[in-house]
Parts: structure tokens; sequence; C-alpha cells
């Protein structure tokens, strides 16, 4: 079971890396199913989306399609809320709840995909991206995601930028928010899984694979539909069991 563990964090990371997204909602959606301790479950899976973010961060801002100009309202307030939210210590009943919320959100989005809008890049809501920090930096700091998950979409969807920017943003977002939550739960004390030194390996290998995948359409589109396959079984396991 630990083989088959390790792996599905290995095709985890391959998958979201390849979409700029550092995998935590996976993460935690597979911690979930195996049992770990909520204790461990948030820094665990943050640890993994800082090195998986960078590695995808990475890969896009050398082919340039970082834009600073994108990411920054963002992050100008998702940041100190990431902390804040981080510092929290989540009773683990309301945490299980929490989490099975938010995986039936990441459920919705890994199947719904908006493709890239026609028309010219509009420039970007400045209050409206504050406010999106706030909301997506606390929860990133109090469950132990990075945010990307729901931040694509919505720089796609209001045409602030092209998929790979918006791919690009994301990853940079989720590392950065990532780095605070965690700063901010380290000040209360963390404990990682026992586990991290061989979740980090596997994460690290389906990162680098995943960033430079390019157009495997189909095996990315069958590892979606079996991610929200695992997402609904830890969603339902968090919410009723």
């Amino acid at each position: 079971m630990e083989l088959l563990f390790f792996f599905l964090v290995f095709l985890l990371a391959m998958l979201y890396s390849s979409v700029g997204h550092g995998g935590a909602s996976g993460y935690l959606a597979l911690m979930a199913l195996f049992s770990f301790s909520p204790v461990f479950m948030r820094p665990s899976a943050l640890v993994l989306n800082i090195f998986v973010s960078s590695i995808a961060f990475f890969s896009y801002y050398r082919n340039s399609h970082f834009r600073f100009s994108l990411l920054l309202p963002f992050i100008v307030t998702s940041v100190p809320f990431a902390f804040i939210g981080g510092m929290i210590t989540v009773n683990p009943k309301m945490y299980n709840i929490l989490l099975g919320i938010f995986l039936l959100i990441a459920i919705a989005r890994m199947i719904y995909t908006p493709g890239a809008q026609a028309g010219e890049i509009k420039q970007i809501n400045k209050p409206l991206a504050y406010i999106i920090g706030i909301l997506l930096g606390f929860l990133s700091g109090l469950i132990g995601i990075g945010g990307g998950i729901i931040l694509s979409p919505i720089i796609i969807l209001m045409k602030w930028g092209t998929q790979k920017q918006t791919a690009a943003v994301s990853a940079a977002f989720i590392l950065v928010n990532s780095v605070s939550g965690l700063t901010g739960q380290i000040s209360n004390g963390i404990k990682v899984a026992p586990e991290i030194g061989y979740m980090l390996a596997a994460a690290i290998a389906g990162g680098f694979i995943g960033s430079y995948m390019g157009s495997f359409r189909i095996t990315e589109k069958s590892l979606k539909y079996a991610l929200s396959m695992v997402l609904t079984f830890a969603s339902f396991k968090l919410l009723f069991f």
C-alpha cells in the first residue's frame, strides 16, 4: 500500500505541474484516503506544493510566459492572509469538513477546464484581484493548499492572461502562498508525515516530468478523470465517515 501511495503522489505531481499547479488538493485527498492524521496533512501538503510549484514555475519562466504584473495584485493580499490562515489551529473534525468541501470544488474544477478565451487580453481588475488574493491566501494557510486550482480559471475566464501566462502565474502564486502558509504553521509548531522524504522524491520526479510533458493530451485527460475519482472518494470519506 505504501508503494501505491508513493506512485499516486508521483502521478499527481506530474499532472498538476503540467498545468502550473503544485498539487496540494490531490496530496490532501490521498492522505485522507490513506488515513493520515490531520496534524500531518496541512504541513506535508504545503511542503510538497513548494517543491512541485517551484519546478513548474521555473519551466514556464524559462520559456518567457511569466508576467509579474499579473501576479502582483493577487499576492499583495494573499501572502499575509496565507500566514494568518496558517497560524490558526483547526479542530480535526472541522478541518475534515472544510477539506471535504474544498475537494468538491476541486473536482468541479478538474472536470471543467475553461479553454482559451477569444478576444484581446484585458487589463486586470486590481480591487477584485485584491479580494481574490485575500480569500485564496487565507484558504492556503488554513487548509494547506496553494490556491492555483481556483485562481487559474478565474484568470482565463476574466481574460486577464493567456493559458501559458496563467499557468506561470498560478505556479508562482502557489509557491509564495505555500511558503507563507507553512511559515504561519511553523510559528505554532508543525509535524510533517514520517514518509515526507519518500513523498518528496516521488513528487519532485513527477514535477520534472509533468513540467516537460508537452502535448500528451490523452494521457492528461485520463489522469484528470482518475484524479476526479480519487478526490470524490476522499471528499465523501472526510464528510461522512
